[in-house]
């Protein structure tokens, strides 16, 4: 088997497919980087506007201070207790239109969004009467209203309550990591059993928004002008629509479902960060740099597919490529996606794959006419390399068909290779070449007498 040719041969492409690995390794080293600059640039807005925002509230908040005694060496000793009680409200309705804006620094980008917020609370009051005792002492109320970054809260304004008008005041008031505002309230704004709040609010970010439903029964709808939006968190809308002016989302939730009361009854501090929410995430599709990387898998599919169709054509028409050539050309395959990236940061995704492919296309006929000596054999290797970029195009847009177009390429590509040496002798080529016999001379030479 050392002896074999084809040995040699198949063991010799193998080791270039290996030796191309260390370029194809650096082009994805590349493109890790170049993605970290766009991460800088992203947390970079964070920093200077304002990050994800959890609107939490409206909610009344009321400081407790509770006594209870201890006897400690035969002494009564007093103690107290101080923590925030809770009343959440009846309803919560709250409607949302947001506009994100793109904002670029060098090359790289990033979106920032603004949402007019519209918030409709009502709250039944019985429950404060309920909170005093002998050994409880209670605050003054106040509704809280918690978002995730303060910075991005910009003008609010609240509806008179039973004929007050009250002030908003920043902070939210409560203990705990929770940036918001808070709103005083006065005993005549609680003499009602019930009283409702509207709130507007302006409110800014980076990322992802969201809604905790406090309210025993709660709903928002959210207007947005961005067409990419990503659904997470703990509840997916009941409604959602989506186009290319944007998308339009409801969410509608109810303490039957999510429990939302176990969250707030306690003597210590909720777990802010934790609560549940309605969340929607201002999503980047899927940009160059998490295509070009998902591309690069497909590299040495591509690599592989190349060199098995210039192996089958030396075996068919007995034309000898020198380990080099294929080299060479696979260096080209690698050139196309450092081509492919340094394109996309200006152009777009696709027309630096157009522009990529074409550039690939013309290096490697000019290139194959030589080798080959032939215009049409390169016109029709160059034609099937244009048509593998057009396949992994699609794969790179399908994902969820890569798998089968995937499977459907290898599979036709082995059926072609199978197709044109169905009736080639193979033992032709795994026989080492025996050396060839000097001629006989003849016998008339040896011949001393003519």
């Amino acid at each position: 088997m050392m002896k074999s040719p084809l040995f040699w041969k198949v063991s010799t492409l193998l080791g270039c497919i290996l030796l191309l690995l260390v370029p194809l390794f650096m082009v994805s080293n590349l493109i890790s980087e170049r993605e970290s600059y766009r991460n800088d640039v992203e947390n970079t807005l964070r920093q200077s506007t304002s990050g994800p925002q959890k609107l939490v509230g409206p909610m009344i908040a009321i400081p407790m201070t509770e006594i209870f005694y201890k006897i400690e060496d035969e002494k009564k000793v007093e103690y107290k207790k101080s923590y925030m009680h809770f009343i959440l409200p009846e309803s919560l309705v709250v409607e949302g239109n947001q506009r994100v804006e793109s904002r670029n620094i060098g090359i790289y980008g990033g979106q920032i969004w603004n949402t007019d917020l519209k918030i409709k609370a009502q709250f039944n009051t019985e429950e404060l009467k309920q909170l005093k005792g002998e050994t409880i002492a209670t605050g003054q109320p106040f509704i809280v209203t918690g978002v995730g970054d303060a910075r991005g809260i910009g003008t609010v304004s609240i509806s008179k309550i039973n004929g007050e008008t009250l002030s908003v005041e920043p902070g939210s008031g409560v203990y705990g990591a929770l940036d918001g505002i808070h709103i005083p309230l006065t005993d005549k704004a609680l003499e009602a059993k019930t009283f409702a709040l509207d709130m507007s609010l302006s409110l800014a970010g980076t990322g992802s928004f969201a809604v905790v439903p406090v309210g025993r029964n709660s709903e928002m709808t959210l207007n947005s002008n961005w067409p990419h939006p990503g659904f997470m968190g703990n509840y997916l809308p009941v409604k959602h629509k989506i186009g290319d002016s944007g998308f339009q989302a409801n969410w509608q939730s109810s303490w039957f479902a999510n429990n939302m009361e176990s969250w707030f009854h306690g003597d210590g501090s909720p777990e802010w960060a934790e609560i549940p929410a309605f969340s929607v995430t201002v999503a980047t599709p899927a940009d160059q740099y998490q295509l070009t990387d998902r591309a690069i898998k497909y590299a040495i599919l591509l690599i592989a597919l190349t060199f098995m169709a210039f192996f089958v054509f030396e075996t068919l028409t007995g034309l000898r490529l020198h380990p080099m050539q294929y080299l060479l050309v696979g260096l080209s395959l690698v050139l196309f996606y450092l081509v492919l990236l340094a394109l996309s940061e200006h152009v777009g995704f696709t027309p630096a794959w157009v522009v990529a492919s074409l550039v690939g296309a013309a290096m490697n006929g000019m290139y194959l006419q030589a080798v080959l000596k032939s215009w049409k054999r390169s016109g029709l290797f160059v034609l099937a390399l244009l048509g593998l970029d057009v396949v992994m195009w699609f794969l790179l847009r399908s994902e969820d068909s890569a798998l089968l177009l995937g499977s459907a390429v290898l599979a036709l590509a082995l059926f072609a290779v199978m197709y044109l040496t169905r009736h080639f002798d193979w033992y032709s080529l795994s026989q080492p070449k025996r050396p060839e016999l000097p001629a006989a001379p003849d016998d008339d030479t040896m011949r001393i007498w003519k």
